[in-house]
Formats: C-alpha cells, sequence, structure tokens
C-alpha cells in the first residue's frame, strides 16, 4: 500500500523527463504568482494559454470621502474590456477580510447586452493553506474573493461596498442570510478608520484554449511533444494511466480491489485477512483532460502523511455553465488562484461539475495524499473536493452529490477510512479550533465543520448525510 502510494516521484519522473520534450524558453516561464508583479494584462497566445486583466478600483462616494473619512464604495464605471469569462476581486493581505458586498454587471461578447447585478462571495480567506505553511508565508498570497464565473464578455462594472456598522457596536453586520449564518464566533471586524481592505483590484480572467479532444495522443493531435511541466504532472498518475493520459478510466469494484491488493504484495491474502473496504475507482478526467497549464503553478509537489477526511466545498463561482464548459470554468479558477490570490497551485484536490464528472485538482497524483490549499487550518491529512457552482439557494444535482460519493468511497478507501465514521485531524489554526488542537470530525465534512463558513452552502451541506451513505456502500459496509 505505502509502496503504491508514496511511488518515487524520482523515478516517475525520470521516466516522464526521457520522453522527447519541448522544453519551454526563459521567455516562456511563467511569471511570479505574485499579482502586484503580473501585468495588467498578459499574452495570450504562445506558450501560456489564458490572460488576466487586474484593474485597480478607485472610489466611487470620493466626494463623501472628502467629508467623512475614508472610501465605503469603490469600484469601477461601466468600460470595455478585453474578452474574459471569470471576476474576481483581490486585494494586498491575505488575513484582511472584506466586510462589505461586492456585485459586478457584465457585457456579453458581441451581443451588447449587460446582466442584471450579481453577487460575489466575499469571505474566501478561509479557502486557503494552513496559516504556517509554505505557501501561505510566502509573501505572495493575497486576500481575495470567490471568483464568478459570468461566461463570454468584453464589458464590465464593479461596485465594492462597506458593511453598515451595527447600531452602537462600531461593527459591520451581516449580509448573509440566517440560513447560512455559520453556528460559530464570528470573525473579528476591520478597523472602522479601514472599512475596504487596501489594494483593492478586479481581476478578469479568460481561460484560454480548450486543449486536444479526448483521445487524441498523449503527444498531441499533430505530434507536438509533451512539455517537461506537463509531463512531470502527468507522471504522477503512472501507476494509474500511461503518461499523457486525458482520463483515468473507471474500474470495477473487484479490479479496485485487486489492484490495491497487488500493490500490498499480496499480503492480505497471504495472512488471510478481509478484503479491504474500498469503492470502486471512479472515472478522473486528469489535469492534461482540463487542459491545465502547467507553466503556471509551482514546480515541485506537495505532499501530506496519509488521507484521514474528506472536505466538501462549493466553488461559489455560480451555476451559469454547461457541463461542456467545466474545463474552461477550472483553467478560469485555476489561474485566478495561482496569478490573482498568490497560490502555489489549484486550490482543490478535485473538483465535481454539476453532471457528475470529476476532476484532478492539485497536481502530484490522484492516489496520493497531495497536501490542498481548501480548508485553512485542516488541510493536512485530507482532501478538499469542491463541487463547480453554488448552492446556499440551488439544490445540488444528484450527479454531483454521486460523484462525491463515488470519489470518496475510492479515495478514502486507499486509506482505510470509513465515510461514515470520524476521525481526528489537528487544527493548524484557524476562527473554530486553536492551534493544536486535535478536533474530532466526521471522515465526509462539510467546509463548515472545520471553519466558520457558509461554505459548501446550507443545500449542498444538507446532502452530505445522502453522499455518506451512498459512499460507504459502494465500500461494501
Amino acid at each position: 500500500m505505502r509502496g503504491f502510494l508514496a511511488s518515487s516521484i524520482g523515478i516517475t519522473c525520470a521516466a516522464a523527463l526521457a520522453l522527447p520534450l519541448t522544453l519551454p524558453s526563459s521567455g516562456a516561464r511563467a511569471a511570479t504568482p505574485n499579482a502586484a508583479s503580473v501585468p495588467a494584462a498578459e499574452s495570450a497566445s504562445g506558450a501560456v494559454p489564458g490572460s488576466t486583466q487586474s484593474l485597480r478600483l478607485t472610489p466611487l462616494d470620493s466626494g463623501r470621502a472628502l467629508r467623512a473619512g475614508p472610501s465605503r464604495e469603490q469600484g469601477l464605471l461601466r468600460r470595455e474590456v478585453r474578452p474574459f469569462s471569470l471576476v474576481g476581486v483581490i486585494w494586498d493581505d491575505p488575513d484582511a477580510e472584506l466586510h462589505g458586498s461586492v456585485q459586478v454587471r457584465t457585457r456579453g461578447s458581441g451581443t451588447g447586452t449587460w446582466s442584471s447585478w450579481q453577487d460575489l462571495e466575499t469571505h474566501n480567506h478561509e479557502h486557503a493553506a494552513d496559516p504556517d505553511a509554505a505557501e501561505r508565508t510566502s509573501g505572495r498570497v493575497r486576500g481575495s474573493t470567490a471568483p464568478l464565473w459570468v461566461g463570454d464578455s468584453d464589458g464590465v462594472e464593479i461596485r465594492v461596498r462597506a458593511e453598515a456598522e451595527r447600531p452602537g457596536s462600531g461593527q459591520p453586520g451581516s449580509d448573509r442570510p440566517d440560513s447560512e449564518q455559520p453556528q460559530h464566533r464570528a470573525a473579528a471586524a476591520p478597523p472602522a478608520e479601514s472599512p475596504l481592505p487596501k489594494g483593492l483590484r478586479l481581476e478578469l480572467v479568460a481561460p484560454g484554449a480548450e486543449p486536444p479532444p479526448q483521445g487524441s495522443p498523449p503527444d498531441g493531435p499533430r505530434g507536438t511533444p509533451l512539455t517537461a511541466e506537463t509531463a512531470a504532472a502527468s507522471a504522477v498518475n503512472a501507476d494509474l494511466v500511461p503518461l499523457g493520459a486525458a482520463v483515468i478510466p473507471a474500474l470495477g469494484k473487484k479490479e479496485t480491489e485487486s489492484d490495491l491488493i497487488a500493490a500490498h504484495g499480496g499480503a492480505e491474502e497471504a495472512a488471510g485477512k478481509a478484503r479491504p473496504y474500498i469503492g470502486p475507482r471512479p472515472r478522473i478526467i486528469t489535469r492534461r483532460g482540463w487542459g491545465a497549464n502547467e507553466k503556471l503553478r509551482e514546480r515541485d509537489f506537495a505532499y501530506t502523511k496519509s488521507v484521514k477526511a474528506a472536505f466538501v466545498h462549493h466553488s461559489a463561482s455560480g451555476n451559469n455553465y454547461r457541463c461542456s464548459q467545466a474545463g474552461s470554468v477550472l483553467r478560469s479558477i485555476y489561474r485566478y488562484h495561482v496569478r490573482s490570490s498568490g497560490w502555489r497551485d489549484f486550490g482543490y484536490n478535485f473538483a465535481v461539475d454539476k453532471c457528475g464528472n470529476i476532476y484532478e485538482g492539485r497536481a502530484g497524483g490522484v492516489a496520493k495524499p497531495v497536501l490542498g490549499a481548501h480548508t485553512l487550518g485542516f488541510n493536512t491529512n485530507s482532501m478538499g473536493i469542491a463541487v463547480l457552482g453554488s448552492f446556499g439557494s440551488a439544490n445540488p444535482p444528484k450527479a454531483a452529490v454521486k460523484a462525491i460519493a463515488r470519489l470518496t468511497a475510492w479515495k478514502l478507501g486507499l486509506y482505510g477510512a470509513n465515510p461514515r465514521g470520524t476521525t481526528y485531524l489537528k487544527s493548524g489554526g484557524g476562527n473554530l479550533y486553536r492551534k493544536g488542537r486535535n478536533v474530532r470530525l466526521r471522515v465526509i465534512s462539510g467546509h463548515r465543520d472545520g471553519f466558520a463558513t457558509a461554505c459548501p452552502g446550507i443545500r449542498l451541506y444538507k446532502k452530505l448525510g445522502t453522499a455518506r451513505s451512498i459512499s460507504a456502500r459502494y465500500q461494501g459496509r
């Protein structure tokens, strides 16, 4: 088992790099993920697909600000911009919270039609690396809202408003509905003299071109060799599929069990032990399959020791996408996580779309204990699964809930975890549990179980009991 899960990265990468490669020139290397050092607009051509336009917000109440202190409203008036499909807002200090509302409206490309105002989820710092992790202390991380998928657009208008103070309290009031209020201690309010975080910028992300169709040869439809980065990201799945595969195919339960026993060297059968509790391996679309630009992320991979729990999230990016667009949504969120927010890679270990398709998230190998940045304080010995969408008021599709069950039955089964059970994780620090505390959590938890947040949305959270039961049945429990 351990040999299977911790196979030598050096060996697999060496095998990958033995193939003919198209090595990037120094000029094609991705810029540092610090948004402050990224140009306001990047080229969408050449070796780096996609683009990010970064626009500084300005006061919308400048007259009031002169009379009453710092601005409580910033934004941009309607303007034409280069095409984009996803929006988000970032600011300088990753520990500062944006207590207020963020609303955008966009113009559809080629239509001239403006959308109605749409809300961005402002509480996003809880989706992050643990406080003392190298990723968090890199100096590149910024505060950020959740990203919002708006589809093909070429115009934008935005307004960011600080919350009104509660009467007599000097603290901002909550803008969440009662059903979305976490039943935990609220985070500290920002200082009264700084109603909005410093350095607010609007990020407009274009996802870039679609990858080659699935089923194309691993080296591309026209014989284009794999880059070193793409080969390395693929090689960590070499125990499961050939190098460059776009999809990890599903396996039946018996095949999955046999593979696990074989990874043990047949030790279970030799010792007369029961067969393992593990669900059939689900079909997983790899990073190559959804078109991840491997030049964006940090080159190395980060691991934890085990996978004792799965945290379920929603991406809070809205439900206005087609399943055929899921790859574009993922490429946009990935670029936003790395280039705009300053993370080392895509934050979640896996993603699930509304049709129940499962996607490889953070690089490092789908069967391996990859360290993510999804549940601040509890990233160690866990994995994060993000369902693409927003589920505060919308019900999650049955296909997505079933996909969570299929994925957890397999991945948790690799590490001997019972989807119906509980486990203990040591807190890395957050707003619910002090650093170092051993916390008892469900093996399949919602994000809000480890951090005071509305994520994964009350409607999805209420479906986790169903996911646990189905997952356990897949494992044969």
